[in-house]
């Protein structure tokens, strides 16, 4: 059944928070925070913020730390690790498998067309241009979100989203929230149509300002003397991605350009000053939307996305990593700071997590003396439907890599009268073959109960059966899915990938100190709807932590 509207559904909200309950909203209560202040950091792994602890600012990651309360053996549940499939979680607490948000993109497995996890062709992006598959609305998330828990009881209570990415901004939010996201051709934020017919004036104030070019030829520097770095790989190695802004600092960034244009927003992103600039929205957000500050509980979900940008590019182990983790410590001290005084430190709370974590870049693990290496798609593509072709007479029986799977034309095998579960098995032994795979699950396995395999319970939480490939890949540790010769990327069951932070802050409602107990992102939300008095969402996988002071 598809989702309702987003007009029915804020219709269905009013409906139920005037009738279907005979309890009013909750009021304003010093027991219960004003604002739930959700932080992102895309692609930062738990190890990058423990192994640089001792650098850290004295109020940036370090107040979580020191004064507010983490975990520090907290993971995702699901396997194939990626940035919509992580954001579509934080919020729900439900695992892909119900969230339907199984990827970045995947392939529709009836027919084979792409599908882009928040692309919506029905919505278009504001006072901006939108390209095909462009993410501009939550309709591919079945699921709710705390954020549509709050405001189908608090109808007057805000949930804003905002990012470098759609999907990070989008998913967060949830149907009934407001999304913004950066333009990477215009430097500017905007949101969709989905959510409003036209900017609010004072977004398209801040756009008017032009923020972002306020940037062009600012210095990348390194935030520390050369000798605070030792720990990490040097600048300007091979495997580094040198195009964007180089692989080494100092960087200008907008270098060899006459003027700010969409090449030079793009790169912005991939630097500290693109956390800089989003921060910068999120302040006016704060400001403009009087969140935490009008009585109701409101909910700012901020996702920044320059980490994984970087990482992507260098590596988590480079100096470029280091450096910039050091950079957006000192952003989030300024932002943090900006919300006590703004909102009032004992009117809130912070929470700060990342979609997924990094492997290091093959080139580099192999120095180290691993087993690694890059699994290039086109190639065991090719490899896979040739053998196929070859045993069944058949070309093309496979369609395509799909999320973490490989696609299967199972009506092209009926048309030609092939057995399909012959075709899936086969399919399997040839991936098998390919170097770097691990295992390979069938959709049978998937849609069982075993739970004694390795990775098949966190490949089984990431598989809709609606939306999945057929056959699902793991790839060996320190094996990467890779579409160019260097720099690095995540998306497997390993701890690398699964690892992240799991922090909070809110000296009144989440207590102080480390917790070693496991846990998973998935508890993230029936733990700030706890924290905050409301009903966990409905398909939350997810249990309370139990963060009472």
């Amino acid at each position: 059944m598809p989702l309702p509207t987003r007009r029915h559904l804020l219709g269905l909200s009013l409906a139920l928070g005037l009738t279907a309950c005979s309890t009013p909203p909750t009021a304003h209560s010093p027991q219960r925070p004003q604002l739930l202040v959700l932080m992102v950091v895309d692609g930062l792994p738990m190890r990058q913020v423990t192994g640089y602890r001792d650098q850290l600012a004295a109020d940036g990651l370090a107040r979580f730390l020191d004064r507010g309360r983490w975990f520090s053996d907290a993971h995702y549940g699901h396997g194939h690790t990626v940035t919509a499939a992580g954001h579509a979680v934080m919020l729900s607490g439900a695992h892909p498998q119900r969230t339907g948000i199984i990827s970045n993109e995947w392939r529709d497995p009836a027919t084979g067309a792409p599908v882009y996890n928040t692309g919506d062709a029905a919505h278009t992006y504001l006072d901006n241009p939108t390209a095909p598959l462009a993410g501009t609305s939550p309709r591919s998330l079945k699921v709710r979100t705390l954020g549509d828990v709050l405001r189908t009881r608090s109808p007057a209570s805000k949930v804003i989203g905002i990012s470098g990415k759609d999907r990070g901004a989008i998913l967060p939010a949830g149907h009934l929230g407001t999304a913004y996201m950066y333009m990477s051709e215009t430097g500017q934020f905007s949101s969709s149509t989905y959510y409003m017919p036209a900017l609010p004036a004072w977004v398209k104030g801040f756009n008017a300002g032009k923020p972002a070019d306020a940037f062009f030829k600012k210095t990348w520097a390194p935030l520390l003397p050369e000798s605070a770095y030792a720990r990490s790989v040097p600048d300007g190695q091979s495997w580094q991605v040198a195009s964007g802004n180089g692989n080494r600092l100092p960087a200008v960034i907008g270098d060899k350009m006459d003027a700010p244009g969409p090449r030079y927003y793009g790169n912005l992103l991939a630097s500290p000053f693109g956390d800089e600039l989003t921060l910068a929205f999120a302040r006016a957000a704060v400001t403009n939307e009087k969140l935490g500050q009008r009585g109701v509980q409101d909910i700012l979900s901020v996702s920044l996305s320059s980490h994984d940008y970087i990482n992507h590019a260098y590596g988590p182990e480079s100096r470029l990593s280091h450096d910039h983790l050091l950079h957006l410590d000192r952003h989030l001290q300024a932002f943090f700071q900006f919300l006590d005084k703004t909102v009032g430190a004992g009117n809130y709370v912070l929470a700060l997590t990342a979609d997924h974590g990094f492997s290091d870049t093959p080139e580099w693990a192999l120095t180290q003396g691993r087993d690694a290496g890059r699994f290039a798609s086109a190639p065991s593509l090719a490899a896979v439907n040739a053998a196929l072709a070859s045993r069944f007479g058949v070309e093309k029986l496979a369609r395509d890599f799909s999320a973490a799977g490989l696609l299967l034309n199972d009506q092209l095998a009926a048309q030609r009268g092939l057995d399909f579960a012959a075709v899936q098995a086969a399919a399997r032994e040839e991936l098998l073959k390919l170097p770097g795979v691990e295992t390979v699950f069938t959709r049978e396995q998937l849609l069982g109960d075993d739970v004694a395999t390795p990775y098949l319970a966190a490949m089984r939480k990431s598989f809709d059966p609606t939306r999945a490939a057929q056959l699902q890949i793991v790839l060996k540790p320190h094996w990467i899915a890779s579409y160019r010769p260097g720099g690095s990327t995540h998306g497997t069951p390993h701890r690398y990938d699964t690892h992240v932070p799991l922090l909070f802050w809110g000296p009144s409602f989440v207590g102080r100190g480390e917790i070693s107990t496991p846990a998973e992102v998935a508890d993230l939300a029936p733990t700030l709807a706890a924290v905050a008095g409301l009903p966990a969402p409905a398909q939350s996988q997810g249990r309370d932590l139990g963060l009472k002071p």
